[in-house]
């Protein structure tokens, strides 16, 4: 006890010291009583949206550089043109690469004929689908094999939809080698069934003079096979003066389609890649997020093209919203998550 002078005002001195330290202790304990939350200082209320974007308008290239290879004679996929029922013409295989484009099916839609042909320079393959099977258009019908040097990529199946249109131009650069050259792309780069040939009609016999031995029949042999299965794959072939060795590492600079003053979003703020998204549109004054779906276009992969669903004056949140999560069990994606 600390000894202090007599009197009344030392005495209150100390009464008001106490009576302070009492006071603290009483608003500490109102702090966390009454069942009141405590909050985390320095973080906003769970759902607050914090990071919008507008949309905004700008030419687009969807491009993509794939890591291909020399070869000899590869094999490609011939689709259909159209929908309608495939019928294949009676052609046999040959070793002689054709000179000009050579109708080996049809497609029939309403009475009306479609040709599937093969490029000049190329032998065909197999067939890939049963005569008079159904097709839709795009799909592969046929495989032919290119004579000589030609590029093949293989395709990573993450960029099989921003890869699957037609190509509108590819440039090849050989590692260490002649380029950037242009490379003509052949046929499409769907993945290829393992195709098959048909087999020879059987000769004309002729009736065996009277009184002569009688031959035993030929054993039927099975059907040649044609093209065998592949991944998805881009097969292109470059100008004729361009020194090509088998084997050789090369880069292609793929550009599959082109938009002018595209409505984009930053990919972040869009759910799904290619199709149908979802976006997270902020509105009112209580900045609310509602999600709306959208047509998605190209992207680049730094912005994607919003083709429908929005007019380009909203507010858009970002991160984007969740998707739906799969059913129970999905091991692919077992907690949905954002696109």
């Amino acid at each position: 006890m600390e000894r202090v002078r007599s009197g009344a005002g030392e005495v209150g001195v100390r009464f008001l010291r106490t009576g302070a330290a009492v006071a603290a202790v009483a608003v500490a304990a109102g702090c966390t009583s009454g069942g009141g939350e405590a909050q985390t200082p320095g973080l906003e209320t769970r759902g607050t949206v914090l990071t919008t974007v507008k949309p905004t308008r700008q030419d687009l290239t969807n491009r993509i550089a794939l890591t291909g290879k020399v070869s000899i004679d590869p094999v490609f996929g011939i689709v259909a043109p159209i929908d309608g029922e495939l019928r294949y013409l009676d052609r046999q295989p040959t070793s002689t690469p054709v000179k000009h484009l050579t109708w080996v099916a049809t497609v029939w839609d309403d009475d009306q004929a479609h040709r599937v042909q093969i490029p000049k320079g190329s032998t065909l393959a197999g067939q890939l689908l049963d005569d008079h099977a159904q097709v839709t258009e795009g799909m592969p019908v046929i495989s032919a094999k290119h004579s000589g040097y030609a590029i093949v990529a293989d395709i990573d199946s993450s960029l099989a939809y921003r890869i699957s249109g037609s190509a509108k131009s590819v440039q090849g650069q050989i590692k260490n080698g002649p380029g950037p050259f242009k490379c003509t792309p052949l046929g499409t780069i769907a993945a290829l069934p393992a195709g098959t040939i048909p087999a020879p009609p059987p000769a004309p016999t002729t009736p065996a003079p009277s009184g002569a031995p009688v031959a035993e029949p030929e054993p039927e042999q099975p059907p040649a096979q044609g093209s065998d299965a592949t991944g998805l794959r881009l097969v292109c072939t470059a100008p004729d003066d361009v020194n090509l060795i088998n084997g050789a590492d090369v880069t292609l600079d793929v550009v599959t389609d082109k938009a002018s003053k595209a409505l984009v979003l930053p990919v972040e703020a869009v759910a799904g890649t290619q199709g149908r998204g979802k976006v997270d549109v902020v509105v009112g004054a209580e900045r609310v997020r509602k999600t709306v779906d959208v047509d998605l276009g190209l992207t680049d992969g730094k912005v994607i093209q919003i083709k429908k669903g929005l007019t380009g004056s909203e507010e858009i949140a970002i991160p984007a919203p969740n998707l739906p999560a799969g059913p129970a069990g999905d091991a692919g994606n077992p907690s949905g998550g954002p696109g």
